[in-house]
């Protein structure tokens, strides 16, 4: 490299950056599903781990025949557990923006949010607080998500599919972002 300041990174300085990041790019489903299998063992307090959470709301919504980019959302809906305990679904939401489209990115962001509807009045809380979204376009796909496939999923009971299962879904979808920061106007990544 022949820079210390990257205001004065040239063209080709550039060019080797992308070519040498392309394997860490690439392997960003490697990563994420790393860092779910952290949510392993984690039960704090509830009647499954955390990662069999995850993978019961992935398994109800492909059983109930949502497409791929759905389901993975429900497998990683709560994959910011381990770091951001106090805003989880923001960093869910963060992880999945660039390869999802903006009403599961919704979704997923406003889940924490959706989900307090049932658990809220006991620590205190509006358990209402979803209504202020009420007329957002994303309201209802949100509040089913949360009915139909993260509130049920803490049955020990209930059918898990594998993270196995669901790993080709993970690397179709985070195989190109859909949008981007680094994407060019003719749709192309500069990464």
């Amino acid at each position: 490299m022949n820079f210390t300041n990257i205001a004065h990174a040239g063209a080709e300085d550039w060019a080797r950056i992308i070519r040498e990041s392309a394997p860490f790019t690439a392997a960003l489903p490697d990563r994420i599903l790393a860092h779910l299998k952290l949510l392993d063992g984690d039960y704090g307090g509830f009647p499954v781990d955390r990662l069999t959470h995850c993978l019961q709301t992935a398994t109800l919504a492909h059983k109930a025949g949502k497409d791929d980019e759905y389901v993975v959302c429900a497998l990683l809906h709560d994959i910011g557990d381990t770091l951001g305990s106090y805003n989880h679904a923001d960093l869910a939401a963060t992880i999945l923006q660039p390869f999802v489209s903006e009403a599961n990115h919704w979704m997923v962001e406003k889940h924490a949010i959706f989900q307090g509807y049932y658990f809220f009045e006991h620590l205190g809380l509006d358990r209402h607080m979803r209504d202020e979204f009420r007329k957002h376009p994303c309201y209802q796909q949100t509040v089913e998500f949360c009915a139909l496939y993260d509130a049920p999923a803490f049955n020990p009971a209930t059918e898990t599919l594998p993270l196995a299962f669901f790993e080709p879904m993970v690397r179709m979808v985070f195989a190109k972002p859909k949008r981007s920061l680094y994407q060019r106007a003719d749709g192309g990544m500069s990464f």
